[in-house]
């Protein structure tokens, strides 16, 4: 189970134009942002990465205007384990569940799953805030993600899991971030 005091977010190289070509991109963008929106909500940390920014171009603005505040860590790996200063950033959060984001599904998050999973994190998928140019690949990632341990969830589903109960201040907070 999801717990807010154990998750930090990962979202991983939305960048430049290939970004734009993701498979439904703007629901993509839209829910990266609701899960942005919901762990600014619970008080969760945020790890964000860019993939080579010289050459794939920034965070695409639509997601990054959300990100005001969160250190952005830049890499060439394909893994953020592999990335100046990740593995250390979430080491300091202290938290072991880690909720992940981003594209492209079969390349760069594929290999940070497998990377969190190796090192004894609890690996939370967000299938709705992921994604590939191509749906083939995106389903091989999860599938191959799935067999590997990482747990598939969606964007709602972990906020209401997080969240436990219809009540407080933050579930008013979940509901705007959700409606």
């Amino acid at each position: 189970m999801l717990l807010k005091e154990n998750a930090v977010l990962v979202i991983i190289d939305v960048q430049g134009k290939l970004a734009t070509l993701m498979h439904k991109h703007k629901r993509l963008f839209e829910n990266i942002n609701r899960m942005i929106a919901g762990a600014k909500a619970f008080n969760i940390p945020i790890i964000w990465t860019e993939q080579l920014p010289d050459k794939l171009g920034e965070t695409v603005p639509e997601i990054k205007e959300n990100l005001d505040g969160v250190e952005l860590l830049t890499k060439s790996s394909f893994s953020c384990a592999g990335g100046p200063g990740f593995n250390e950033k979430l080491a300091e959060t202290g938290r072991k569940q880690v909720l992940v984001c981003g594209i492209e599904a079969h390349i760069c998050v594929y290999q940070t799953c497998l990377d969190l999973l190796k090192n004894d994190y609890e690996v939370h998928l967000v299938t709705d805030g992921t994604s590939s140019r191509f749906k083939s690949n995106y389903y091989l990632a999860l599938d191959k993600l799935k067999d590997a341990g990482a747990q598939m969830t969606s964007v709602e589903m972990s906020l209401f899991e997080m969240q436990v109960v219809a009540e407080g201040d933050d579930f008013k907070k979940l509901v705007q971030v959700v409606k």
